[in-house]
């Protein structure tokens, strides 16, 4: 009956791009595993069944889904240096990630990217390429980066703390099930690194990304 009521009064058409920013809306507050076109249809006030007029089937629903995230992403400036519009695009899809965290294990995952994704791509390979990159190098790279990214998301997004002092905390209580003098390394990380006051897990990535750039400044300029 609610759902009734719902449908009943809405004034304006339901668009495809509606359905689309409520399901990515779902999946932010519950996960990937949360979404359901029974769900997403009570969210907006309609019978499952007409979300089908708008997408196909579940698949075209995450296509639509994984498009909207990559179109928050920041594209390459075109006047910058490549390093730096790297740079920037890493820091975007970073954080872009960090609001839809469902989306980490799925952005290359579709077979029907839509125009987002697919500017998106053609946007960091246009980047390199006029940087002088050669066609393999470019793929080398692009791979690399991408690998970094998503894969410090995915850790950032599965580590039990948040914040520095949740960070220490966490580090004092594995170190106390230690024995003594047994992990001497762990410890020295813990001690010397973790532990300072600071510090963030965060801060790791522009720290691993400019190294990264680095190298492929390097591994590019080679003949």
């Amino acid at each position: 009956m609610a759902t009734t009521r719902h449908a009943a009064a809405r004034r304006e058409p339901l668009s495809r791009d509606q359905v689309l920013r409520a399901a990515v809306a779902l999946a932010d507050q519950g996960g990937i595993e949360a979404l359901s076109m029974r769900k997403l249809g009570q969210v907006l006030g309609v019978e499952a069944m007409s979300l089908y007029n708008h997408v196909a089937n579940k698949n075209d629903l995450l296509d639509g889904m994984i498009d909207i995230v990559f179109g928050e992403i920041g594209l390459p400036a075109g006047d910058t240096g490549w390093k730096q519009a790297m740079r920037q695009r890493a820091i975007s899809a970073r954080e872009v990630l960090g609001r839809h965290r469902w989306a980490i294990g799925l952005m290359e995952s579709r077979r029907s990217p839509g125009p987002a994704t697919l500017r998106h791509h053609d946007a960091v390979l246009g980047c390199l390429r006029r940087a002088g990159f050669s066609v393999e190098m470019t793929a080398h790279a692009y791979s690399l980066l991408d690998s970094y990214i998503y894969g410090f998301a995915l850790q950032e997004a599965s580590l039990p703390f948040d914040t520095s002092e949740e960070t220490a905390q966490v580090a004092r209580q594995i170190a106390g099930q230690m024995p003594a003098g047994a992990y001497p390394y762990l410890a020295e990380i813990a001690t010397e690194h973790v532990l300072r006051p600071g510090y963030h897990y965060g801060g790791e990535f522009e720290i691993g990304l400019a190294l990264i750039l680095d190298a492929l400044e390097r591994a590019a300029s080679r003949p």
